[in-house]
């Protein structure tokens, strides 16, 4: 049985701290013993060898389990340290791309993309035009639209593009833990690391601009 320690306002009180006269006890199994009175119920956890611990002092009688306060006090600690990683909160993260990047730019951005949905964080994706690039929206959702695709293994499209605004054209990727979980086990079923739409070293190989629009976007920019 522990020696008890100076009573905390966040610790429940254990062995000789209880200043009910009786109790309603609980044994080390979580059967119910019943009203008890402290001496006897004391007793009882020191012939247990372990400490009785007052677990809702508001009732009446207070309500006292025999157990190990120790471990109690260790898988209460590893809980709150649990429920502070799961509620951390999200950062969202920004990527730029320009409707004229090129494909080794783009793959060099979007991995940074994975890594950052990888970690639980949201990514703004942001296509930047210049001068009568604006006239081109198209290119800017071609865009966006080729790096949801090379993501899907990871996240979900949450905030969609509305179109130019500004300068700029938007869309909010969000982690899709489903997702992630279905592209794990199909890489573990599979045994290869590569992607669909990968090659031999599992990069992601997306067309960013046709030939076509390209020379569309040079075009208006000379005019």
């Amino acid at each position: 049985m522990a020696i008890a320690p100076p009573a905390a306002n966040n610790k429940p009180r254990i062995n000789d701290r209880i200043r009910a006269r009786e109790v309603r006890l609980i044994a080390a199994d979580g059967s119910q013993v019943g009203i008890k009175p402290l001496p006897e119920a004391l007793a009882m956890a020191r012939e247990a060898d372990l400490d009785l611990v007052e677990v809702a002092d508001k009732a009446d009688p207070p309500v006292c389990k025999i157990m190990d306060f120790g471990n109690w006090e260790y898988q209460e600690a590893k809980r709150a340290r649990e429920t502070r990683r799961k509620s951390s909160t999200t950062v969202l993260k920004e990527m730029k791309y320009r409707p004229k990047i090129g494909s080794g730019d783009f793959d060099t951005k979007t991995k940074k993309v994975e890594r950052f949905l990888g970690e639980g964080h949201k990514v703004k994706v942001t296509i930047m035009f210049r001068g009568r690039e604006v006239y081109h929206p198209e290119l800017g959702r071609k865009i966006l639209d080729s790096v949801a695709k090379a993501v899907a293994h990871l996240a979900r499209v949450e905030v969609y593009p509305k179109g130019v605004e500004g300068r700029n054209m938007t869309m909010v990727l969000a982690p899709d833990k489903k997702a992630q979980a279905q592209w794990a086990a199909e890489q573990k079923r599979s045994g290869d690391p590569a992607e669909d739409g990968a090659d031999g070293n599992g990069e992601v190989s997306t067309p960013v601009l046709d030939t076509e629009a390209e020379a569309a976007v040079d075009t208006a920019t000379d005019a």
